[in-house]
């Protein structure tokens, strides 16, 4: 069993950082490819970047390569989303997501996940 508690959220102007932290428990974490989702109001969650077990493999939806990236650290159950260059429809829920469906590999779709934290609030102003 894996618990995800997100943290790091809050609000930043147009152009600030973020990082987020999503802190696991449980022994199997470092097993687990690990993403980052988001949801904006009246929107349906979406990919935002994943990260393989090892942290070598990561993957970036589009509109945020460059700006994002997602790191993990294993001997202390982590995982971080560094956001740069943050825009106003950054703004979002963002959620932690752990899979131990799709063995080495992580997904852009968030059905194989089936650890969720409860997600922390990103807003950037303009």
């Amino acid at each position: 069993q894996v618990q995800l508690v997100e943290s790091g959220g809050g609000l930043v102007q147009a152009g600030g950082s973020l990082r987020l932290s999503c802190a696991a428990s449980g022994r199997t974490f470092r097993n687990y490819p690990m993403g980052w989702f988001r949801q904006a109001p009246g929107k349906e969650r979406e990919f935002v970047a994943a990260i393989g077990w090892s942290g070598v493999s990561t993957g970036y939806t589009e509109s945020v390569k460059g700006r994002f990236t997602i790191s993990r650290d294993n001997a202390k159950n982590t995982v971080f989303l560094q956001m740069n260059s943050l825009k106003p429809e950054d703004t979002a829920v963002y959620y932690c997501a752990a899979t131990s469906r799709t063995g080495a590999t992580w997904s852009r779709d968030s059905a194989p996940y089936n650890y969720w934290g409860q997600g922390t609030q990103v807003t950037v102003s303009s």
